[in-house]
Order: structure tokens, then C-alpha cells, then sequence
């Protein structure tokens, strides 16, 4: 049986200001609403309460967002996690994107751990990006081959630990353009499959193995606060470098690039139409079998809802989405979201494209910090041949 149990302890340490966009008098009749506005709604007022005029955002000032949250995935069994996002600015909020530090914890039924940091930092008129990547995982979860033809039957368990250690920094070089270079390191032990697969076998599975090397990044974006687009593009082209003399196992290149639009539709309103197409291809070189492309296993681990983490793996994967995002409450307190995804891997050992696998969903929205306008996205999705899961996130899928 599927469920989310969503508590939420939300610890904003910032008063409302408006961010987004959205109609002056609609804003004004309904003023925007988040889970601590409930609580504290429900205190018991004093005759000495007063209404007191809400401050506007000022850069240095933290926006905490604290969610305890449990679910249950195909992937994972039972999930409980403990997710924290620290939203800030750091210079004048008229000229700089918001800034956003996320972690949190999570253990799963399967004894899977995962503990990220991750950090997207602006300074002063957006001149430089630096963006944070670091995790430990001790992840054992099923492998089903390579290619777009494997069945759910062919499932064999993979025990593996792993490191990620990403960083890189951009520097604004025109409008909203940004160029940067960085170093990813991913080291991998304790990799041992429960039991044969051909594809694991003829492709070679390492007990240990080491990604390392530079990585050159191009990147536009003109949205104004990436936590919750209302509207804006974001294109990002990553170039990855892995080679041996900087102990990776072996030499091989990846390109990644990421492209989302945001719609304002109907405009003036709350409600956002948004776009992903998210390609991540091998170049050259023989990536080890954890570091292909795989579902679910892009930065944000959100590509392919409906379908369970790794259920796809191959040396090229390509993948459009198209979600809508609308408002169930004028407040903004309650959202919801309707999407549809179609992922396709090459039919390894060539490097065609021959099936798209679909799949699609709805959600619902739950805003726990209405400046940064961070909500819970609590989403159900379903795939072909019986594949569905729920997925709970912090903050926005894209």
C-alpha cells in the first residue's frame, strides 16, 4: 500500500515579502500564506494581539525551512527523512538571485543512507555562482541491465557506498550568461551484485572504481529565484573530463545539458507551466557501470517519475518533461501539479535510440516558507508494466 506522512516543522526566520509574480490586488485581498502562518493561526489570540506590518526581505537574512517527512517507494520501501533549506541573499534582493543551502538525512526500509549538502550561492549583482555537490551514500538498490528492453524481472541487488564530492564556480561574463570550471571526484567501494546479470557481466562491474577530472560549464539564467520558478529559462551545458593521471579508473568524457522554461500562465497569476528537456550522454570512454546515466540518478535524483531509481541505465539517456504547477488555495498555502515525462536510453552496445519509455502523474504542493516560496512536493507517478512510486521533495522537482 502506498502512502506519504508528511509532518512539518517549518522555522522561518524572516517575515512576508512578496516574491513572484502575481496581481497587486489579488496580492493585497489574499495575502501569501505558508504552514507557519497556520500554526501560528491556531494560538489562541489575546486582546492585546496586534497586527503588526511586515517587514521586506533583507540580504544577509537566513529563511530556514524544516521538514520532517516518511513516504514509501518501490526502490526504497518505507523512507524517512529529515530535509533542511536555508534560503538567504547576500546582497540587494533587487539585483541578486536568492541563495539556497539544502541537506538533510534520509534511511530507508532497504538500509539505504544518504546524507547531502548542497549549495547554490549568489554574490553581490549575481557576478558569481558557486554551486556545491557533496554526498555520502551507502545505497544498496536494484540494477536491471543496460538498454531499453530490460524487465522488472531482471532485477539483481547492487551493495555499493559512495562518495560525491562536486563543486564548481561560474562567472557572469554577459546577462544572465555565466561561464565556470570546476572538479568532480565520485569514489564507489564495497560494490558486490547479489547475483548474475549478462549485461552486468559483459559490460565489467568494479569492486571499486574512482571518477575524477575537471569540468567546464556554460550556463544562462535569467530566473529570479531557482527554488520556484514562476517564470524564466535556464540552459546549462556540462562538459566532464574523468582521467587517469588524476586517479579515475579510467579515461572517459560525459556531456550533460539541462534546459528548462518556465511559463507565467495565465499571466499575473500563481500558476507556472514548466518545461524540462534534461539529455546526459557519454562521449568517449567507458564510464564504470555506476556512473552511467541512469533514472532518477541526475543531480537532483528527479528525472523519470514514475518509474523506480536505476530502472534504466545505458551509456546515452535522453528526457523531456512537461509539468503544470497550479494554485488550489488563493493564499497560496495549497498547490497542485499534473505531469508527464518520456525517458529513452541507447540500446546498449549500440548507441541508437529505439524505445521511449512514458509515464506521468499529479501532486500536490505545500508551501513551507512563502518568501523563499518553498514548498513539500508530494508527488505520485506511474510508468509502463506496473512501475509507480511516490516521490516527496523540498523544494520543486525543476
Amino acid at each position: 500500500m502506498l502512502f506519504a506522512m508528511i509532518c512539518l516543522l517549518v522555522v522561518p526566520s524572516c517575515s512576508y515579502a512578496q516574491t513572484g509574480v502575481q496581481n497587486a490586488d489579488s496580492a493585497a485581498a489574499h495575502p501569501d500564506k505558508d504552514i507557519m502562518d497556520v500554526l501560528k493561526g491556531l494560538k489562541k489570540k489575546s486582546p492585546d494581539d496586534t497586527i503588526k506590518k511586515p517587514e521586506k526581505i533583507r540580504s544577509g537574512k537566513m529563511l530556514f525551512s524544516i521538514v520532517p517527512a516518511a513516504g514509501y517507494t518501490l526502490s526504497s520501501g518505507l523512507v524517512g527523512s529529515i530535509n533542511v533549506n536555508t534560503a538567504f541573499y547576500t546582497s540587494n534582493p533587487e539585483r541578486t538571485n536568492i541563495s539556497s543551502i539544502t541537506t538533510n538525512f534520509i534511511y530507508t526500509q532497504y538500509k539505504q543512507m544518504t546524507i547531502p549538502l548542497q549549495a547554490n550561492i549568489w554574490t553581490r549583482s549575481n557576478n558569481v555562482n558557486f554551486v556545491v555537490d557533496w554526498r555520502f551514500f551507502k545505497y544498496p538498490q536494484d540494477t536491471y541491465g543496460l538498454g531499453p528492453y530490460t524487465e522488472l524481472t531482471d532485477a539483481v541487488q547492487l551493495n555499493n557506498s559512495h562518495l560525491r564530492l562536486h563543486q564548481s564556480v561560474l562567472k557572469k561574463v554577459g546577462k544572465s550568461l555565466f561561464a565556470g570550471l570546476g572538479f568532480f571526484y565520485d569514489v564507489r567501494w564495497n560494490v558486490k551484485q547479489a547475483a548474475e546479470n549478462a549485461d552486468l557481466t559483459r559490460y565489467g562491474l568494479l569492486p571499486r572504481s574512482v571518477s575524477a577530472g575537471p569540468i567546464a560549464t556554460i550556463s544562462y539564467d535569467n530566473r529570479k529565484n531557482s527554488i520556484n520558478p514562476i517564470e524564466g529559462f535556464f540552459a546549462n551545458a556540462q562538459y566532464r573530463h574523468n582521467v587517469t593521471l588524476l586517479k579515475s579508473s579510467t579515461n572517459w568524457q560525459s556531456l550533460i545539458v539541462d534546459i528548462r522554461k518556465y511559463f507565467n500562465l495565465p499571466a499575473g497569476s500563481r500558476n507556472t507551466l514548466a518545461i524540462w528537456n534534461y539529455n546526459w550522454l557519454t562521449l568517449h570512454g567507458k564510464p564504470p557501470y555506476l556512473d552511467l546515466p541512469s533514472t532518477g540518478w541526475d543531480p537532483s535524483n528527479n528525472i523519470g517519475r514514475g518509474y523506480i531509481q536505476g530502472r534504466f541505465r545505458s551509456p546515452k539517456l535522453l528526457y523531456l518533461e512537461s509539468e503544470y504547477r497550479f494554485a488550489l488555495t488563493r493564499n497560496g498555502l495549497l498547490g497542485a501539479v499534473v505531469f508527464a515525462n518520456a525517458q529513452s536510453v541507447s540500446a546498449w552496445p549500440s548507441n541508437d535510440f529505439r524505445k521511449i519509455s512514458p509515464a506521468g502523474g499529479l501532486g500536490l504542493r505545500v508551501k513551507v516558507n512563502k518568501t523563499s516560496r518553498a514548498n513539500v512536493a508530494i508527488d505520485y507517478g506511474f510508468g509502463l508494466h506496473g512501475s509507480r512510486g511516490l516521490f516527496v521533495n523540498l523544494g520543486e522537482v525543476f
